[in-house]
């Protein structure tokens, strides 16, 4: 069978320019999809320019259009907003203002754009890209540029990424500063809830979204909100009646507050706009609750981008660049996305048209099909990680307010439930045979911040254990954590010795000889057993004097601390309600003569992300994947991520970019293919 793999030593950027702008509204993590384009451009041998301002400045010209250096993008990962600038842009909307923005391009060798913006920049870079030609006849014909300068540059490429805090581009699961806006949401939710308590009040918080509900849905699940209002489904006539209704009840079960989201483009169904303060005088009106209103507005975009929107405009922007240098004359503008944990490459147009078509983003769509809002709500909140038994359903759930007994002997199926949750999952399928109290259906869910469960992508608590570590301005690339803004980082899957640490020492040397005066390198607790954190420590010192100087920091169990991240909130509630439609479907199919008995392999398993979606997986086939020993999986995918953080920190080396596809097209799921995600 043929070797299909491509390495990125095969792909070249010599003698090609790439312009990078952002455009539109600003949102978090569009910095590092900056950093990422240019540095990995300059690693191929491209040349990068900032297009200050957005398509301003690329319609300006001038400084606005400046090349870039490695150094120019240091530090600005963990900046929010765009440090390059962005600018709504009238003058492109015009005829006259494209061609002057291509004579500046012409003029720079500059023939492959990068644009990091929402849906109406992406359509203005491909309506520039299907004009290219025709300006460039006219650039020649009225002698401002050449023939020979025409026929040089006569395509022009172009790639999107999507900067939205609304997730409200088709396409992709995620854009790139949703994340951290829900951040700032629940911040400021969690913040509130404390003084709403305190008092006994109910607070309505309205939240960006004039066309996608997104931030409002996934805060209020994330939070547990009482009712939530959205554009995408305007509630039924009476709908005032039913929210009153629901929150008496709850503050009747002893709840001492209330909590309402409002997306800013919430309307009736008769298309009457629902505002945050109508919302505000109905409770008050109806019930006489102490209530107020708290309107969020652009703190949303403020603030540093979380640590998923750095790793995921981190991506985009290395997946930007190979698209770049695997485009040919005849390839149609692509927009890098987000699927599961994949980054693929889609058709912008494609994309664009969904859009204006109002088909919603998947991630609101398959919430939104739930008929009842109020009762999804209700189930999702179970607490996500605790061992129980419930109708002879065994089910693995958590709650940090529990405590997790120690290992103790296994010699009797009873001791299993002390066990971590996949080896006691397998004694307990293996016990089937002897204890027909088993055969019941039973699923996993992963939850450990190490992230090592073989049969899945992520785990709840990852995402909150990096942030923490993001918090204190230092990360690690390991089974825990994957981040990329770091000079070096010794894990325990890649064994490594004194010559690379040698080596790692003179490129951190050479580097704090040039403007770039800071460095960050990271050790996993069980990467070596000689080469401690003290010894790298003490050998950095010594071999930095009068260069630069160390410190060191152990962040240890603070990483397993404080409250959890939107992402994995939002996660957790999500594979639980999937987790709990499936364990109700098995029980249905293993029901005989009045009881259950299941004993097939499919009828245990854990539900985990496999690269672009959640599967269910029987846990006796997960076992040849994993490495009992270590506690990690056989195949790591995350090592696929160490070239990206090399190559970001400027070292040389081997990337297989096989993973890297060829344009896909969107296909869009059907109502019942949808329910059975």
């Amino acid at each position: 069978m043929p070797d299909t793999k491509k390495f990125i030593e095969n792909l070249s950027g010599a003698g090609k320019s790439i312009g990078v702008l952002t455009s539109g509204g600003d949102a978090q993590g569009m910095n590092a999809a900056v950093r990422a384009v240019v540095r990995m451009g300059i690693y191929v041998g491209a040349k990068v320019y900032f297009v200050h301002e957005g398509y301003q400045g690329m319609v300006d010209g001038g400084d606005n259009i400046k090349e870039a250096s490695w150094e120019s993008v240091s530090s600005m990962l963990q900046v929010g907003g765009t440090v390059i600038g962005s600018a709504r842009c009238k003058d492109f909307r015009t005829h006259e203002g494209r061609l002057r923005a291509a004579l500046n391009l012409v003029q720079r060798g500059i023939t492959n754009l990068c644009v990091i913006g929402g849906d109406g920049s992406l359509t203005g870079a491909n309506l520039f890209r299907e004009e290219w030609s025709g300006l460039l006849d006219e650039l020649v014909q009225s002698g401002q540029i050449s023939e020979e300068a025409a026929q040089t540059h006569s395509a022009l490429h172009i790639v999107g990424m999507v900067g939205s805090i609304d997730n409200d581009f088709c396409g992709t699961d995620m854009t790139i500063g949703t994340d951290s806006a829900l951040h700032r949401i629940i911040e400021v939710v969690d913040a509130i809830m404390t003084t709403a308590q305190s008092h006994q009040r109910t607070f309505v918080l309205e939240v960006m979204g004039r066309h996608c509900g997104y931030l409002a849905l996934v805060s209020a699940l994330a939070c547990g909100a009482d009712w939530v209002l959205i554009p995408e489904m305007p509630p039924k006539d009476g709908w005032e009646e039913q929210m009153c209704h629901k929150l008496s009840e709850s503050r009747l079960r002893g709840s001492r507050l209330n909590i309402i989201i409002v997306a800013e483009g919430a309307t009736d169904r008769h298309g009457n706009p629902i505002s945050s303060n109508a919302v505000k005088d109905l409770v008050v009106r109806c019930l006489g609750f102490d209530t107020r209103v708290t309107i969020l507005g652009h703190v949303q975009r403020g603030g540093t981008p979380s640590a998923f929107d750095r790793i995921l405009a981190s991506r985009m922007g290395v997946e930007a660049v190979l698209a770049l240098l695997e485009a040919s004359p005849g390839t149609p503008a692509c927009v890098v996305s987000l699927c599961g944990n994949q980054a693929v490459r889609l058709p912008l147009m494609e994309c664009v048209q969904m859009v204006r078509k109002n088909i919603l983003p998947y991630e609101v769509k398959h919430i939104t099909h739930i008929s009842n809002w109020n009762n999804f709500i209700n189930l999702a909140h179970a607490n996500i990680y605790v061992y129980v038994c419930l109708i002879h359903v065994w089910v693995y759930v958590s709650c940090t307010c529990l405590s997790i007994p120690k290992p103790v002997n296994t010699s009797h199926p009873n001791a299993c439930a002390l066990l971590q949750a996949f080896e006691s999952l397998l004694q307990l399928v293996d016990a089937r045979s002897r204890y027909e109290e088993f055969c019941v259906p039973m699923c996993m869910l992963p939850a450990t911040i190490s992230n090592n469960v073989s049969g899945t992508d992520l785990s709840i608590g990852a995402d909150t254990s990096l942030n923490a570590i993001v918090e204190v301005r230092c990360t690690t690339l390991s089974r825990k954590d994957r981040y990329y803004d770091t000079d070096a980082a010794y894990i325990y899957e890649e064994p490594f010795d004194i010559r690379d640490l040698q080596s790692n020492v003179k490129h951190l040397t050479e580097k704090m000889k040039t403007s770039i005066q800071r460095g960050l390198v990271l050790r996993n607790e069980n990467c070596s057993e000689n080469y401690t954190t003290d010894f790298i420590y003490q050998l950095y010192s010594e071999e930095g004097k009068g260069v630069f100087d160390c410190r060191k920091n152990v962040l240890g169990h603070m990483q397993q601390g404080g409250a959890p991240s939107p992402f994995d909130r939002n996660f957790g509630t999500k594979i639980a309600a999937k987790a709990m439609q499936w364990i109700s479907k098995k029980l249905k199919e293993f029901y005989r003569e009045g009881h259950v008995f299941a004993n097939s392999e499919d009828s245990a398993c854990l539900l985990g992300m496999r690269r672009r979606a959640l599967v269910f997986q029987p846990v006796i086939q997960l076992k040849d994947e994993t490495d009992f020993v270590h506690r990690i999986p056989k195949e790591q995918w995350w090592l696929r991520l160490r070239p990206l953080m090399k190559i970001l920190a400027k070292y040389k080396t081997s990337y297989d970019v096989s993973d890297s596809g060829q344009l896909e097209h969107i296909v869009r799921l059907r109502a019942k293919d949808i329910s059975a995600i």
